[in-house]
């Protein structure tokens, strides 16, 4: 019995590693995807950065309250790659393939949420290298820069996992699109281009108690940039956390039905 749980245990995580290789190898089949979710951000922190402007209520260069925003707002954005990857694998019965063969059962979605999770690192590499091109500095230190990259990739994970259940409630590809409109109020009624106190004061309530806000504040501050305030870093943990905590046991539970 006691060497059961760490078979299963391995067995899981090996099932898990190969279905990530999977994903990993769509990469060399479809590069123009990759190169645009990269390239996609970087427009966007380019065109407010330089064309739209912004910065009410800021003192200081916007670039270096934009940067970490964008960071932010990265995180939330380009799920539907992952969300379209599920619901193409049980609308062509790729999942029933799978689950013919001795693979644990949730193996399938850790490999692709693994996968996601690399290219989200890999994005904010890149991101963060034409932040430091324009002008954009980390002033926190080591520890504080590693916290903040920590912060953006739990609420990346976070909000994975709340893709992969709506990707699995809408069940086709074509619906993918529908729900990732959802994502972008989530986005724009942040914190990530402007500060909160420059709008109305019930929609600068609204937009400080976005999660995203939250996470984005957290970091400014992690990484000594403008609109940082202390003591957020607990509400960018608690807020990822509870959105895991409700969205990932729904999500297995409902690929758990959908696999019977």
């Amino acid at each position: 019995m006691s060497t059961s749980v760490p078979n299963a245990t391995s067995y899981a995580l090996s099932d898990s590693w190969t279905m990530t290789r999977r994903e990993l190898a769509r990469w060399g089949r479809q590069p123009v995807t990759v190169v645009v979710n990269l390239v996609f951000p970087v427009m966007l922190l380019l065109m407010f950065g330089y064309l739209v402007g912004g910065g009410r209520g800021l003192s200081g260069d916007y670039v270096d309250y934009l940067v970490p925003g964008m960071l932010a707002l990265t995180m939330a954005f380009g799920l539907e790659g992952t969300m379209i990857a599920v619901t193409r694998d049980l609308d062509k019965g790729v999942v029933d393939r799978f689950r013919s063969l001795p693979m644990a059962n949730g193996a399938v979605l850790v490999g692709r949420s693994a996968a996601d999770m690399l290219q989200s690192a890999l994005g904010l590499v890149v991101l963060i290298g034409v932040g430091y091109t324009l002008g954009w500095r980390a002033h926190g230190g080591p520890g504080a820069f590693l916290g903040a990259v920590g912060l953006l990739l739990l609420f990346r994970f976070a909000m994975l996992w709340i893709g992969i259940f709506l990707a699995l409630v809408a069940g086709k590809p074509e619906l993918v699109q529908a729900v990732q409109i959802l994502v972008w109020p989530v986005g724009f009624l942040s914190n990530a281009f402007a500060a909160p106190g420059s709008m109305p004061g019930w929609l600068g309530t609204a937009v400080q108690w976005n999660p995203l806000s939250q996470t984005a504040t957290a970091v400014r501050d992690l990484f000594g940039s403008p609109g940082g305030e202390s003591g957020h870093v607990w509400a960018a943990l608690a807020w990822p956390l509870a959105l895991l905590a409700v969205f990932f046991p729904l999500a297995v539970a409902r690929f758990a039905r959908l696999s019977r």
